[in-house]
């Protein structure tokens, strides 16, 4: 079993304590279930793979105050459970507690729960129970579902922070700063789930400023091509930035198809003054 270390504040063999699980998204459960963390504790990511991310590990590092490592899930699917909880101990040298949340399964065809581990282990084992919010159990899955049906606010809700993705700083058209609005064009690199295609306030974050902006997720009218591209809401002086980072606070609207530049940039406009009231009570929550 080889667990790689992504972000180690302790060193793994002194490790106390010891969070398993995806984490996906670290949203408001996560939350509750690092809190039964202790001294020297760290985070064992089971990484499965996902092609878009709702916090990549780069996020993790700097939302966590804890060594991250992580296991590939196709090491441990095959395995059975008493031989995953041995490996463990093997790796994890002075680990003394598990914490671990309710739906924890592990072994061959998920045969064991999170309530098998200390019984099998002798490792003692905190099971923190389901966390609900309006009386849905809080999960990644629900969140990715919002964030897909462009339910922004609800989507930060669950996880109890603004959404935000980071990208490169790319060239664009050149249109927009001649027959419409400057925009800040970004590539993601495939990395992050991409909320709903639309029209959002956001807050953008570039060299650790905020400014209050306006972002478009879609297929350009203009040349349809997809793009992520935020307008920027306040005064700016555009340099020779290389990466941002935006935060979806609210939905506008569906993307629209426009007749001539004049119809989209009339459109745009109004986007601008909506976003401008929304972001007057809309707060950011970086966490």
């Amino acid at each position: 079993m080889e667990i790689s270390s992504i972000f180690t504040i302790t060193k793994k063999d002194e490790l106390k304590d010891l969070a398993i699980g995806c984490f996906d998204g670290l949203h408001l459960a996560h939350f509750a279930l690092f809190k039964e963390l202790t001294d020297k504790a760290g985070i064992l990511l089971i990484d499965k793979s996902y092609k878009y991310n709702l916090s990549p590990n780069e996020d993790k590092k700097k939302i966590l105050n804890f060594s991250i490592f992580s296991l590939d899930f196709k090491e441990i699917k095959t395995m059975q459970g008493d031989e995953f909880l041995r490996a463990l101990k093997l790796e994890f040298k002075s680990l003394q507690k598990l914490v671990l949340g309710y739906d924890f399964r592990f072994g061959l065809n998920r045969a064991f729960s999170a309530y098998d581990v200390e019984r099998i282990s002798g490792i003692k084992t905190v099971v923190v129970p389901e966390f609900k919010l309006d009386g849905l159990s809080v999960h990644s899955k629900l969140i990715r579902e919002f964030l897909k049906e462009g339910k922004i606010q609800k989507a930060n809700k669950f996880l109890g922070r603004s959404y935000s993705v980071k990208g490169k700083i790319i060239k664009g058209q050149g249109l927009g700063s001649k027959e419409l609005v400057a925009t800040i064009n970004l590539d993601c690199e495939d990395k992050y789930l991409l909320p709903k295609n639309g029209v959002y306030a956001t807050v953008t974050k570039i060299n650790s400023k905020l400014f209050k902006s306006v972002s478009f997720v879609g297929i350009r009218n203009t040349d349809l091509n997809f793009s992520l591209e935020t307008h920027i809401l306040e005064d700016f002086k555009e340099e020779n930035f290389k990466s941002a980072r935006v935060f979806f606070l609210d939905f506008l609207r569906e993307n629209q198809k426009f007749q001539n530049l004049y119809e989209l940039k009339k459109q745009i406009l109004k986007d601008c003054e909506q976003a401008r009231s929304i972001l007057k009570k809309e707060k950011l929550n970086e966490r």
